[in-house]
């Protein structure tokens, strides 16, 4: 794998240089650095003349900045004869504003995929989607990772009694129910009214949870008003646990708050966006192999969806 380089933002180094040991490959040289009025100023260190370049930068907040530094740093390797650019985004922010749910708002997420292919980036690799359709926003390849597989052996090695799979709400059903092949069982769905962006009322739980091990799967936790509200409503219908799910780790607000206050027993999460504390609820899994696996299978034309497929 000679041909090929890896590159890193600052967004989340630290899955970088895990990536970087799973592939036995280290991470180019790039000095990213900032002008006095705050402008990003990146200079390339290593000759990328027909390459095969990835970049491991999540556009997590701050997303304006960790966005632009992703597009000035594939700016500078385009404008390097690089052959192709990989832009592996494990967290895509502006993923939540997909489609134009009420009148004059913007589709940030097609807009951010404008912006990547602009830059010069030839194919894109993430996790998660907050929508799957956002793949169709762009023109070039897109491979969009399935998160659940990494808590696969986790669920395994907690040897719940009676587990039961739930989805957060009626949009993540396609997701929990994955999930819920993936390790042959039952999945119920929480369903809730959202009066406002980053609020959510629990509503129902479609299913019967009354003595069973709850396992909510989901592609984000931002505020965690959802999960502590859902983990509330399915133990009062019953529930002996309640353990979350979630890939990428958003966690604004008062979301630390309501996760060590709630009744929610256990967060497992990813490694995609890196946290700011850490919590006896708390469980972080690493992407880092799953990345460097698709990395190297996308760089030598393998099949990606095999380390995904179901029986």
């Amino acid at each position: 794998m000679t041909g090929y380089m890896l590159f890193s933002g600052t967004a989340n180094e630290a899955l970088a240089e895990e990536v970087s040991r799973y592939l036995d490959q280290p991470l180019s040289k790039a000095k990213i650095t900032r002008f006095s009025d705050g402008e990003i100023n990146i200079k390339i260190k290593e000759s990328v003349r027909g390459k095969d370049v990835f970049i491991i930068q999540s556009t997590s907040a701050p997303a304006n900045a960790n966005l632009m530094e992703l597009l000035i740093m594939v700016d500078a390797l385009k404008r390097s004869s690089a052959k192709s650019i990989t832009a592996v985004v494990p967290y895509y922010g502006y993923a939540r504003q997909d489609r134009k749910a009420e009148p004059r708002v913007p589709i940030s997420a097609k807009l951010v995929a404008n912006l990547m292919e602009t830059a010069g980036i030839t194919r894109v690799v993430t996790v998660d989607l907050h929508a799957s359709q956002i793949q169709g926003f762009f023109d070039i390849p897109v491979d969009n990772l399935y998160g659940a597989v990494l808590f696969n052996d986790y669920v395994k090695s907690k040897n719940l009694k009676n587990p039961i799979i739930a989805s957060p709400d009626i949009g993540g059903v396609a997701r929990a129910r994955y999930f819920a092949k993936t390790l042959d069982l039952d999945m119920v769905i929480v369903d809730k009214r959202r009066e406002k962006a980053n609020e959510s009322e629990v509503m129902n739980v479609i299913g019967n949870v009354e003595g069973k091990d709850v396992i909510m799967i989901d592609d984000m936790v931002d505020t965690a008003g959802t999960m502590v509200k859902a983990a509330a409503a399915l133990k009062k219908l019953g529930a002996t646990s309640v353990m979350a799910c979630c890939t990428h780790p958003v966690l604004s607000g008062l979301a630390y708050e309501r996760i060590e206050k709630g009744e929610l027993d256990e967060l497992v999460i990813t490694n995609t966006i890196p946290i700011s504390q850490e919590s006896s609820k708390i469980k972080v899994l690493s992407t880092a192999r799953m990345l460097g696996e698709v990395i190297r299978r996308v760089y030598n034309n393998e099949s990606v969806n095999s380390l995904f497929e179901t029986n």
